[in-house]
């Protein structure tokens, strides 16, 4: 959650939500949320746990797939 945070502060283009499951349980059945932290991509990619910060841009770059001009990024 802090990193995602993190990036969304350096990105205008990254827009970061923390949401407390516990709290919305509604919105945990629809992303499925079995452990936390889970991140969320555009609703097409997800990962659990804490990761480094090179795999979670890794999953990000990932998740936007090919064409979205991610490869010059990375």
């Amino acid at each position: 959650m802090r990193l995602a945070h993190r990036f969304a502060m350096e990105n205008d283009l990254i827009r970061a939500d923390c949401i407390e499951s516990t709290e919305f349980p509604e919105l945990a059945g629809k992303y499925r949320v079995y452990a936390v932290p889970k991140t969320v991509i555009n609703e097409a990619a997800a990962f659990e746990g804490a990761l480094p910060e090179g795999y979670f841009l890794d999953g990000i770059l990932s998740a936007l797939g090919p064409g979205s001009g991610a490869e010059a990024v990375s």
